[in-house]
């Protein structure tokens, strides 16, 4: 069952659509991914969802309500956290969530135990008197996302949750939306990071210029996929002018050489490893593996926008330093 739909949303800044008339829908229980490069909508869109700007065109239910003219009512029933860190600097962990908490009517002592609980739950416990300024990036996150689920909502928006942070502290957080959805909730995340949309969500669409160009579960996504096989081949030995004597002599395949011992071949039919062993064998280099390598989701991706994964990960760290 479909907890949020979205038709047709736009949105316009004077003369630039930021917003192409996109449409999705999440189910109650989904993690739903939007991947895109930085200006592709993805903010603006969660910013439409939550209230904090109106829909040039469209409309948004969430949990059967009018996402735009019954927004106050939605807004107590979800959880937001922004891609920045929007708790305060001199007020310690503990003190933060129960704010936070004081903002949906929540009793005092309701609140300090659910603070007490989220605190042990993110693993801040031994900081939770001390100031927010001086956690590490990754705690700051952590205690974000804590703040934005105090109120128990029933769908959670999260902006770009791991950037910028540590290998451990962005682990804890996938496996807690991990479990987030197997409690029945649904999340909404955008993200940067593809091999982040690949573990944990269950559909991913992809934006580019204000405008969703793919939609689907990962599986889905690979079959719409134009195939491709790719075979890495192990050496003793490679030589760069391999590559154009692979081209040359095997007209429908291409060759990479990626370092001084392996050679990969492409092609879109499945190749025959014969004649290009005995080419290998005629210049004296010897195979010791040979190994087909599946698609993954940066393969669909780079072949859908034509976009450079790699960059895509590179452009979001880099505007947060």
């Amino acid at each position: 069952m479909e907890f949020v739909n979205v038709t047709d949303l736009k949105k316009n800044y004077g003369d630039l659509e930021a917003v192409k008339g996109v449409s999705f829908g999440i189910e109650e229980g989904e993690v739903f991914g939007l991947l895109g490069p930085n200006g592709a909508g993805k903010t603006s869109i969660i910013n439409m969802l939550i209230g904090l700007s109106k829909p040039s065109f469209g409309s948004i239910t969430i949990g059967g309500m009018d996402g735009i003219k019954e927004i106050k009512k939605v807004q107590k029933i979800i959880g937001v956290v922004p891609d920045e860190n929007n708790l305060y600097d001199e007020m310690n962990g503990f003190d933060n969530l129960c704010f936070c908490a004081s903002l949906y009517g929540i009793k005092k002592e309701e609140r300090e135990r659910r603070a007490a609980e989220l605190l042990v739950r993110f693993g801040l416990e031994k900081a939770g008197m001390r100031p927010f300024r001086t956690y590490s990036k990754g705690m700051k996150r952590k205690l974000t996302i804590a703040a934005g689920i105090i109120h128990d909502p029933k769908l959670l928006f999260l902006d770009e949750p791991t950037t910028g942070i540590d290998v451990e502290s962005s682990r804890h957080i996938r496996q807690w939306i991990v479990d987030l959805k197997r409690s029945g909730k649904p999340v909404f995340l955008t993200t940067h990071y593809i091999e982040e949309a690949e573990r944990i969500c269950d559909r991913i669409a992809f934006i580019v210029e204000g405008k969703i160009i793919k939609i689907g579960t990962l599986s889905e996504l690979m079959e719409r996929a134009e195939p491709e096989h790719k075979i890495i081949l192990k050496l003793d030995k490679s030589r760069k002018e391999l590559k154009e004597e692979i081209e040359t002599r095997f007209g429908s395949c291409k060759a990479e050489i990626p370092d001084e011992n392996s050679c990969i071949l492409i092609s879109k039919d499945r190749v025959s490893l014969s004649p290009v062993l005995q080419l290998l064998d005629q210049k004296g280099i010897s195979v010791y593996e040979a190994k087909e390598i599946k698609p993954s989701l940066e393969d669909v991706f780079v072949k859908i926008t034509g976009m450079d994964a790699a960059n895509l990960k590179k452009e979001k760290e880099g505007a947060g330093k």
